[in-house]
């Protein structure tokens, strides 16, 4: 495949070698961004577990300082009070039969979908629909519970889902190019706290395998994995 002059330029800029800085790949990761439009930026790990054990995956949820810079679409799913409670929040859709049989009807007009345990009975019909694409609301993520209200606001304010995938690795979304330095330094350091915090007592060896920094349209920027879990552990 062909690699275009931009791209060689963008990747002779961010270097091959490791940084130890969390600081400086963020800075060598903003002069590589180039692109015409407002790049993602996601954080991508190799981690030291053999997720066929459950007791080794490692799933959860960690709300980034300062947010993804995606606006996050909310449907909650309940009933009675706490849809004015989810509305006021901030909620884009709340409600319930309506909303089931639109979800049946294949509208999937969301990013994230939160339900009151009483709804899970109906929802959980509208697995084969949800499931796939990462929308079934799940107890472990906080997105089926009773404080309606405090899951929206989190969800707004910048909450993400992680979970590991079959091989090792794992994926998010960490900010956008037109962050300021120090905001996605602390969105990065924020995520690889929590996925250290996170490490399964049963997993042996180095945790932390490969971590790299990329944008929408950038070459990787890699950060050395030993030393970045040895500083974010002090």
């Amino acid at each position: 495949m062909k690699i275009g002059k931009r791209y060689r330029a963008a990747t002779e800029a961010v270097g091959v070698e490791p940084l130890t800085d969390v600081h400086e790949a963020v800075d060598r990761l903003k002069k590589a961004t180039t692109a015409k439009f407002d790049e993602t930026v996601e954080v991508s790990m190799r981690l030291g577990v053999d997720p066929r054990h459950a007791e080794q995956q490692v799933r959860g949820t960690v709300v980034l300082p300062h947010g993804t810079g995606k606006k996050v679409r909310v449907l909650v799913l309940t009933k009675g009070d706490k849809e004015r409670e989810a509305r006021e929040a901030g909620a884009d859709f709340a409600g319930a039969d309506e909303f089931i049989k639109k979800l049946n009807e294949g509208w999937l007009d969301m990013d994230v979908i939160i339900a009151t345990p009483d709804m899970m009975g109906e929802v959980g019909k509208l697995g084969r629909v949800l499931g796939p694409r990462g929308l079934m609301p799940n107890p472990r993520s906080g997105t089926v519970t009773m404080d309606v209200a405090k899951a929206v606001r989190e969800v707004k304010a910048g909450k993400i889902e992680y979970r590991v995938d079959k091989a090792g690795n794992l994926h998010a979304p960490i900010g956008k190019a037109s962050f300021g330095k120090e905001q996605l330094v602390a969105n990065v350091q924020a995520f690889l706290r929590e996925v250290i915090r996170m490490k399964p007592a049963t997993a042996k060896g180095q945790y932390l395998r490969s971590v790299t920094l990329s944008s929408t349209m950038g070459p990787p920027v890699k950060l050395d994995p030993v030393a970045l879990q040895s500083s974010l552990k002090a």
